[in-house]
């Protein structure tokens, strides 16, 4: 073991993880030995088990899994392990596969989702703006989100087209994708138009939400003029009122809510409650910096924005 420090990290029947130190051995989730060693470019012992830490809690898309060089081996991750319409969080993570040990030094660029439609027409969807580190106490995974605008069917399929930088070399990769429909009483993505301006909004993680309060997140991107290109965080300012109501209990309303206001980071946040479980339509009314309506705001039969989301508890 002279060269080589080996850390275990052994899961408990309950999954939990036991502690570890630099004379241990270890193995990941995958079952494959991990050798920490003196290269500067993989993770030290501990880096090694903070991400394997937060790995372990999301799952593996293993079709999206590329070997590069024969050296390296790329990873994507999302909470389901599988990809849906409307917003989904991805995770990269690469290993060298002499060692299995995470690589730092890696960078992805000009990632875009593509969708070729059965009329040959191409389009993307709403993207993170980077795909880049989201703590710095895990070095080696990268997180980004994509947000499709449709499932893959026979009308059309989906492409995850990019750039990926692993310390000194570089590759361009596309690869075929899986995008899966939401169940029915889910839609968690729309789009709206101001003047000749398309937007979509996408609910963040929406699954997790609870009968009660809810903090609630969303992104609101706009449509470039090239359809291949993502569709990025909009520059623009709105704000977005929330009504929910119940479509199968005479469409009543649920008070306590606030509307969706963008951070500083271009994240838009409010307040929905939700008084029981069932499907909730959110209807949308989406005004100005000055207050004006843009969007939503007109009246369907039942008196409430015709722009709208649901979600189902």
């Amino acid at each position: 073991m002279n060269l080589f420090k080996r850390l275990f990290l052994m899961l408990s029947a309950s999954l939990s993880l036991l502690s570890c130190n630099d004379n241990d051995d270890v193995v990941d989730q995958f079952g494959q030995e991990i050798l920490i060693t003196d290269d500067v470019d993989c993770c030290s012992a501990d880096e090694a088990r903070q991400v394997y830490e937060f790995i372990r809690k999301v799952k593996e898309i293993p079709s999206l899994t590329q070997d590069i060089d024969n050296k390296y081996r790329l990873r994507f991750f999302t909470p389901t392990g599988t990809l849906h319409t409307g917003y989904n969080d991805i995770y990269v993570v690469v290993t060298k596969i002499i060692s299995a040990n995470y690589v730092k030094d890696i960078e992805i660029s000009n990632f875009t989702p593509l969708m070729t439609m059965a009329s040959g027409k191409v389009h993307s969807t709403s993207t993170s703006k980077t795909i880049d580190k989201f703590d710095n106490g895990i070095l080696a995974v990268r997180h980004g989100w994509i947000s499709f605008v449709m499932n893959s069917s026979d009308n059309g399929s989906w492409d995850l087209d990019f750039d990926i930088r692993i310390l000194k070399s570089t590759q361009h990769l596309t690869l075929p994708i899986s995008v899966d429909a939401l169940p029915e009483g889910q839609k968690w993505i729309t789009s709206f138009k101001v003047g000749e301006q398309s937007y979509h909004i996408s609910l963040v993680n929406p699954a997790e939400w609870k009968v009660g309060s809810n903090n609630v997140s969303a992104y609101i991107t706009s449509v470039g003029t090239d359809m291949k290109k993502p569709y990025v965080v909009t520059d623009k300012s709105f704000t977005v009122d929330i009504t929910p109501s119940m479509p199968d209990m005479d469409y009543h309303s649920s008070p306590e809510g606030e509307p969706l206001t963008a951070d500083a980071n271009g994240i838009y946040k409010g307040v929905v409650n939700f008084t029981m479980t069932g499907l909730w339509r959110l209807h949308l009314t989406v005004k100005d910096n000055a207050g004006n309506i843009v969007a939503g705001g007109d009246e369907n039969d039942h008196g409430f924005s015709t722009l709208s989301l649901e979600v189902s508890l």
